[in-house]
């Protein structure tokens, strides 16, 4: 059986002091879980005060981006080493804001996986489809191509601990969701890549997570899904009460 991730992304917002304070209410509202994991990704200011603040408390602590290098003359870029010594055990890579707003490539994303996989930290690595691309039917040619450009290089034994999330471009933000269905068929098309790639027993182990407008009204169906492993929530995760909600999720 996979543990269910629920991973909240807070983007560019919040200052250390809200992020702590926002951290440490979430801890306080989902303790005693011990059938699902959560994470959050802050900016990378408040990284390691919240890290410090999470201490304990049952909540991984998750960054929104990393650089391929471990040091250098690379200036404005965060490397995995500095991510992990910040209290870090996963980081997100690939988000489709970053390849669409800032131009990253899957020869980039690949670069950063595996620099996060050396340094010992899970990389969430994010893929989806635009609207026009769904609209062509070509979901499933672009999800193929990201999810093989993504783990290129990687061993299967790496591979088991990698995590990747499902979020179709069209959905985030929009207050659009795929449907829960829609979603699933996905999600079982890219453990079948997993499968082919790596072998049943590594694809059965990797967890998949949904991201596009998770919320606490639409999650329990999403979950209820088999190959749905999780959440990578957006705006929903910026408030307490609605992200502690998802996370306690009950399958519908």
């Amino acid at each position: 059986m996979r543990t269910p991730l629920m991973a909240g992304n807070w983007k560019l917002n919040l200052t250390i002091d809200e992020a702590v304070g926002l951290a440490t209410a979430l801890a306080g509202q989902t303790a005693g879980l011990t059938d699902r994991e959560v994470m959050i990704a802050p900016v990378f200011t408040a990284l390691a005060p919240v890290g410090k603040a999470l201490e304990g408390r049952g909540i991984y602590l998750g960054a929104q981006d990393v650089y391929w290098e471990s040091s250098g003359a690379w200036t404005g870029e965060v490397s995995a080493p500095l991510l992990k010594d910040a209290g870090c055990s996963h980081v997100i890579v690939g988000h489709s804001e970053r390849r669409q707003h800032f131009g990253e490539t899957d020869e980039d994303v690949n670069r950063k996986a595996r620099a996060a996989i050396k340094a010992g930290l899970l990389p969430v690595i994010c893929v989806g489809e635009t609207l026009e691309e769904r609209e062509a039917g070509r979901e499933r040619d672009v999800v193929h191509r990201m999810v093989k450009s993504a783990l290129e290089g990687v061993s299967p034994e790496d591979a088991s601990s990698v995590i990747l999330a499902y979020e179709p471009v069209w959905a985030i933000g929009t207050g659009k969701t795929a449907s829960p269905d829609q979603a699933d068929e996905i999600h079982g098309y890219i453990r079948g890549l997993l499968s082919g790639s790596f072998g049943d027993i590594v694809a059965d182990r990797i967890r998949i997570l949904y991201g596009g407008s998770v919320k606490p009204d639409n999650v329990d169906e999403l979950m209820g899904k088999p190959h749905i492993d999780g959440a990578l929530v957006g705006g929903a995760s910026l408030e307490v009460d609605s992200f502690s909600r998802i996370v306690r999720f009950e399958k519908g």
